[in-house]
C-alpha cells in the first residue's frame, strides 16, 4: 500500500465538476406557484376551522386538542414559508469598482482554518491566488491559522501569503476573523473556509454590488463539488443479482423516492436553501450571512463592532463578527438591525467539500440546531427595533422551522397512539374527513414541486424529523445554559458505520411497528373502538413514518461507494 503521502486528495476525482446555473422563475412558473399557494392557504385555513369545530374528539378530548395545535401548527408554519419564497428579487449587477470618486480598492481575502489537513488547504490558497481582480483592485492572501500550527505556518510562506495565529480560540470562528480585522486594512473582506476553492471572477461579479454605499455584504451560494452521484437501482440490481429486474428498480425509486442509489447520502446539497430561500429572501434585502463565499465592506463591520462597544464596558469585547457559534447569522442580524442591507448573488462563485461522514453530518446538524436556539431565546431579533417587518418575517421562517422540534413529535407519533389506545384525534374518519384534508395535502405537494423549482424537497422534511433527537439535544443545552459551541465540520471521509446516530430512529420505527401490529390484532379480535376505518388510515401513516425515518437511518449508515474505493487504493 502507498503512504498516505503519495496518495492524492479523495476529492480530486471531483475536480472535474462544472458548477450548476441557476435560472431565473420564470413568469409562467410564478403564476402557478402563486395559484397552488393560494389555494393550499385557503384549503389549510377551511381545514382548520373545520377542525376545532366540528371535528374533535370527545372521547379523547386532551389528544385531539394537542394533534389539533400540532396541525395548527405546521399550518402556520407553511404559510411563513410560503411567504419566505414567495418571490424572486434578484439586484442587478453593476459593473465597475465599488467606490465612487475613488480609481482603487484593496480586498483581503481571509482562509479560516482550526484544524484541517494540508491537502485541504493547500488547493484553497492556490485558488485564491489565482483571483483575477478587477481594475484598480488589489487583493492579499491571509491564512487564518486558529491551531498555530508550524506546518501551516510554513505553508503559507512558501505560498508568500499572510499568516495570522492566535493563542487561544476566544470566538471561535468569529475572533479569528476579528483577530485578522484588525491586523489588516483592506476595504473588503473575502471570506474563505479551508476549503473553500475561489473561482477567478468572483472579484469581478461581486465588488460592483458594493457601489450602493449601504451594501454591508454579498453572500453568494454554496457548491459542494464532491457529493456522490450514487449508481442506478437498475445497474445496482443487475451487478447484484446478475440480471434486471425492472418492477423492483419501478419499485425501488418510487417508494424511497431516490433515482439512484448511493447519491447525496448525506444529502447535503444546499440548492434549495441557496437557490430557493435565500435567493428570494433577497427581495427584502434579508438573505443573510453565510460564511464561506461572502464579501463584508470593512465599514459595516466596524460599525456593528461599535454597536458591540455600546453594551460593554471593556474594549475586549469588540466583536465585528459576533463571537457565537452562528456567527454569520447572528452578524447578518446585527447589522439588519442597523439598516445595512445584503445581496444574494445567484451564481456559484466557488466550490467546497461536502460531510463525508455522519459524524460531519451530526455536527452540522448539532451546530446549526444549537445556534439557532441560542439565538432565538437570547438575542431574538423578532424583539428589537430598526429591523424592517419584512425582514422580521424572514428571520422568523428561520427560527419557525427549528421550533418545529416541538410539534412534530406529536404528529410522528399520533397514529401510534390511535392503534393503541383506539381513540382517534378527529370525531370520526368520514367521507367529510377526506374532503377536508386531501385537498390541502395535494395543493402542498403540488405547490412545494412547483415554488421550489422542482427540487427535492422530500429528503429535506425527512431529514426534519429524522434528526430531531439531534434539535431536542441542541435545544436543551441551549436551554440549561450551555452555550453551543464551535466544532468545525470534519472534512475527512467516513471510515464506518455508526450505529449511534442511527438508533434513535430505529427504536422509534420499532415503536411504530410494534403500534401497528397491536392495532391490527386489537381489531382482528374486536377490540372496541378499533375500527377497520382507524386501523387502515392509521397504518397509512405508520408506514409513510417509518419510511422517512427509515430514509434518516440510511444517512446514518451510510458511507459513500466513492470513499470506500479510495479506502482501498
Amino acid at each position: 500500500m502507498m503512504p498516505d503521502t503519495a496518495m492524492p486528495p479523495y476529492f480530486s476525482q471531483f475536480l472535474g465538476r462544472k458548477p450548476p446555473q441557476f435560472p431565473e422563475f420564470t413568469d409562467r412558473e410564478r403564476v402557478i406557484w402563486h395559484f397552488l399557494a393560494g389555494m393550499t392557504v385557503f384549503f389549510g385555513a377551511w381545514y382548520l376551522y373545520w377542525r376545532w369545530t366540528d371535528a374533535l374528539n370527545p372521547d379523547a378530548i386532551v389528544f385531539s386538542v394537542v394533534v389539533a395545535l400540532a396541525e395548527t401548527a405546521t399550518f402556520l408554519g407553511t404559510c411563513i414559508f410560503f411567504f419566505d419564497i414567495w418571490d424572486e428579487g434578484d439586484t442587478p449587477v453593476n459593473v465597475g469598482l465599488p467606490f465612487q470618486g475613488r480609481a482603487n480598492c484593496d480586498v483581503d481575502i481571509f482562509i479560516a482554518t482550526l484544524d484541517e489537513d494540508l491537502e485541504i488547504l493547500t488547493p484553497t490558497i492556490d485558488a485564491a491566488l489565482a483571483v483575477e481582480l478587477p481594475h484598480g483592485t488589489k487583493a492579499r492572501v491571509w491564512l487564518l491559522d486558529d491551531g498555530d500550527r508550524k506546518d501551516v505556518r510554513h505553508l503559507a510562506k512558501s505560498k508568500k501569503i499572510g499568516y495570522f495565529a492566535r493563542q487561544s480560540n476566544r470566538g471561535f470562528k468569529a475572533g479569528n476573523l476579528a483577530n485578522a480585522l484588525y491586523k489588516t486594512r483592506g476595504d473588503f473582506i473575502l471570506i474563505c473556509d479551508a476549503d473553500t476553492q475561489l473561482f477567478p471572477n468572483v472579484l469581478k461579479n461581486t465588488l460592483g454590488y458594493f457601489q450602493d454605499p449601504k451594501i454591508a455584504w454579498v453572500q453568494t451560494p454554496h457548491w459542494f463539488f464532491d457529493i456522490p452521484e450514487g449508481e442506478s437501482w437498475d445497474s445496482f440490481i443487475q451487478r447484484t443479482v446478475g440480471f434486471r429486474i425492472t418492477w423492483l428498480d419501478w419499485t425501488l425509486r418510487r417508494i424511497l423516492g431516490s433515482e439512484r442509489i448511493g447519491q447525496d447520502p448525506f444529502k447535503s446539497d444546499p440548492s434549495v436553501f441557496f437557490d430557493v430561500i435565500l435567493r428570494r429572501r433577497n427581495r427584502n434585502g434579508a438573505s443573510f450571512c453565510c460564511g464561506a463565499g461572502s464579501i463584508h465592506r470593512r465599514e459595516a463591520l466596524f460599525d456593528n463592532c461599535l454597536n458591540e462597544i455600546e453594551g460593554s464596558a471593556r474594549p475586549t469585547e469588540q466583536q465585528p463578527f459576533k463571537f457565537h457559534v452562528s456567527e454569520d447569522i447572528f452578524t447578518s442580524i446585527q447589522l439588519h438591525n442597523k439598516r445595512w442591507k445584503s445581496v444574494y448573488h445567484p451564481r456559484v462563485e466557488a466550490r467546497m467539500l461536502s460531510p463525508w461522514s455522519v459524524e460531519a453530518w451530526a455536527a452540522q446538524k448539532h451546530k446549526y440546531s444549537g445556534g439557532t436556539f441560542d439565538i432565538m431565546l437570547r438575542a431574538n431579533p423578532l424583539f428589537e427595533k430598526g429591523m424592517p417587518w419584512r425582514v422580521k418575517l424572514h428571520y422568523l421562517a428561520t427560527f419557525w422551522s427549528y421550533a418545529g422540534v416541538f410539534w412534530f413529535p406529536i404528529l410522528l407519533l399520533a397514529a401510534a397512539f390511535s392503534l393503541t389506545t383506539g381513540h382517534a384525534p378527529i370525531d370520526a374518519y368520514t367521507l367529510t374527513f377526506f374532503a377536508h384534508l386531501l385537498p390541502v395535502l395535494i395543493c402542498n405537494e403540488l405547490a412545494l414541486a412547483v415554488g421550489t423549482k422542482g427540487y427535492d424537497t422530500y429528503s429535506g422534511r425527512c431529514l426534519a424529523m429524522g434528526t430531531l433527537q439531534i434539535q431536542l439535544k441542541a435545544f436543551f443545552q441551549v436551554a440549561r445554559g450551555r452555550r453551543p459551541k464551535f466544532k468545525p465540520t470534519p472534512k475527512r471521509p467516513g471510515q464506518s458505520v455508526q450505529w449511534a446516530y442511527a438508533a434513535p430512529n430505529l427504536v422509534m420505527i420499532v415503536i411504530l411497528l410494534l403500534a401497528g401490529i397491536w392495532g391490527w390484532a386489537s381489531f382482528y379480535f374486536g377490540l372496541q373502538n378499533h375500527s377497520a376505518s382507524l386501523l387502515a388510515i392509521n397504518l397509512f401513516w405508520i408506514g409513510c413514518n417509518v419510511l422517512l425515518l427509515a430514509k434518516t437511518v440510511g444517512v446514518c449508515i451510510s458511507i459513500p461507494a466513492a470513499t470506500q474505493r479510495f479506502q482501498q487504493r
